[in-house]
């Protein structure tokens, strides 16, 4: 990653100031203040692949807050980061929501009004990622923003070192590889929130929020080939028939929906050339098709190819 900041040799004095001039010059909208007397150390190290932004940041103990003069100045409303906690502990409150993150554990944080908080010698990997990532998969990001997303969760833990891996390494990477690695990436971390959320008990919610729990639980169980409604709602606690409710006032049928989900994470794995060596038949079994014959017959239907075609279709060998 390109540094772009350390206070390694700066005057003491000057540093925190500084690192203040520092944030402004990056249009990274936050008020800091430091939080004890000890001399500030800091450093700033960024990397792009393609839509995605990743920047670590060491600091010492600092409360940093985001305004909403300084959020709508910035104009990122489309955007959206996710925060990795690779030593210390991070607090954030936003919304009605106040979390912490430990060592190994993530969190997904609004372009809103936010407060943050860090120990000291804390060292965080912040992804900022066009909103529709994330939200295409898993509904409104307020559902899931500031929830700590905890490294006991295999998916947890495989996100961040995959990135750690990825922020140390995608120099040697051509750029287009770059940008495929940063996507797989992703959906690690939308597998990760989606296993979180799934793990949730529910309680008395709106329709929306089971519906999106709903939603969770089929991007964590795709591959699954008995994941069916009876399951859906067996998970969320809801009779099937009230499940059918919840989806039709959306437009939405369950089964529909499961369906729908498998094929175009199917047609997204098919083009991409990390996964050319899969063959069809077991990249359909990874989506959760109990057969080849059905999953041919079900992606023609939707996408009117063949899966062999498709992937020929998008510039890869034909498995």
């Amino acid at each position: 990653m390109k540094l772009l900041f350390s206070t390694e040799r700066l005057p003491i004095k000057s540093r925190f100031e500084r690192w203040l001039e520092m944030l402004e010059e990056q249009r990274l909208p936050l008020e800091q203040e430091q939080l004890d007397a000890a001399p500030f150390e800091a450093k700033l190290e960024i990397a792009t692949l393609g839509p995605l932004t990743m920047t670590r940041v060491s600091e010492g103990p600092l409360r940093s807050e985001a305004t909403p003069s300084a959020i709508r100045r910035l104009g990122d409303e489309g955007c959206i980061s996710v925060g990795f906690t690779l030593a210390g502990i991070t607090k954030v409150q936003q919304r009605d929501r106040a979390t912490a993150q430990r060592q190994g554990d993530l969190v997904v944080i609004e372009h809103q009004p936010t407060v943050m908080t860090t120990s000291p010698g804390n060292q965080s990997l912040y992804l900022k990622m066009p909103r529709e990532r994330l939200e295409s998969a898993l509904g409104p990001a307020r559902h899931y923003a500031a929830l700590t997303i905890g490294s006991e969760l295999a998916t947890a833990t495989l996100a961040m070192s995959f990135f750690v891996e990825l922020s140390r390494m995608h120099h040697q990477l051509d750029p287009a590889t770059a940008v495929r690695m940063g996507s797989i990436g992703v959906d690690l971390i939308v597998a990760s929130i989606a296993e979180r959320m799934a793990r949730d008990v529910p309680l008395p919610l709106s329709d929306s929020v089971l519906v999106q729990r709903a939603k969770a639980h089929v991007e964590a169980n795709l591959g699954d080939p008995t994941l069916d409604p009876p399951q859906v709602a067996a998970a969320l606690g809801v009779s099937l028939h009230r499940l059918r409710d919840l989806f039709r006032t959306h437009g939405q049928h369950v089964s529909d929906w499961i369906w729908q989900r498998r094929l175009e994470v199917a047609a997204d794995r098919l083009a991409d050339p990390a996964c050319a060596h899969i063959t069809v038949g077991t990249l359909a079994g990874g989506c959760g098709f109990s057969s080849r014959t059905h999953f041919s017959r079900r992606f023609k239907d939707r996408f009117g190819l063949a899966p062999g075609e498709f992937r020929h279709a998008v510039g890869l060998a034909g498995h």
